[in-house]
């Protein structure tokens, strides 16, 4: 198996299919699937076999040509490579649909990763629990992400709002953010930031659609 030491070096794609790959591979080991092939891994995935076995040969796994990969050591090692040994709490900023459909989604996906608050600034939702998570207010912020040792903020908010939540996460002391607003923020360099905007994904989407509509005229 890899160095640890080297694995922080991984490419930011790489590190997206680990993540693709256990959860296809936890899907087949419920099936009481034991071993996998990267053809199999391939098809699950739409992407190339060559891909996978560039992608599991950087963490240093290698399989047989008799069996393939061991799917339960496979799980095991992307384990220690993305997730933190003690865990990490995390908290949503906007609790309306969005937010809390990502923590109905989110919760007991991964026990390394645990949704553990939310805020909000509306004090219909303040005191109220979604999914078994307490929403408190914005004002409370900063002092429940350090009883709590929250490290991951999920930005849910409207596109108003996005810049100044933001701040206030830095502020607080968190080390990573997930953005689900359209509208950009910018983080110092010790925050690490990841943005997704679903109008942007759905054009992708569309672009790909229209190319084929076209290519049948």
């Amino acid at each position: 198996m890899g160095s640890k030491k080297n694995f922080k070096n991984l490419p930011h794609k790489t590190i997206e299919r680990l993540s693709q790959y256990r959860r296809a591979l936890l899907i087949c080991l419920d099936n009481n699937k034991t071993h996998i092939f990267s053809h199999e891994i391939a098809k699950i995935q739409h992407i190339t076999p060559v891909q996978v076995r560039r992608d599991l040969m950087l963490i240093g796994y290698s399989g047989t040509l008799r069996k393939g990969y061991n799917i339960q050591e496979l799980i095991d090692l992307i384990g220690t490579i993305i997730d933190n040994e003690e865990g990490l709490n995390t908290t949503i900023i906007g609790m309306g649909n969005l937010g809390r459909a990502l923590i109905k989604y989110l919760s007991g996906k991964r026990s390394k990763l645990e949704i553990v608050a939310g805020f909000d600034t509306n004090p219909d939702k303040i005191g109220n629990k979604f999914s078994g998570i307490q929403c408190s207010s914005i004002e409370h912020l900063d002092k429940i992400i350090k009883e709590k040792n929250i490290k991951i903020g999920i930005i849910t908010v409207p596109e108003d709002q996005t810049i100044e939540m933001a701040q206030k996460l830095v502020d607080a002391g968190i080390k990573g953010i997930l953005n689900y607003t359209p509208k950009p923020v910018e983080v110092p360099d010790h925050v690490y930031l990841e943005e997704y905007d679903m109008i942007t994904t759905l054009e992708k989407v569309a672009f790909y659609v229209k190319m084929a509509e076209e290519q049948k005229k």
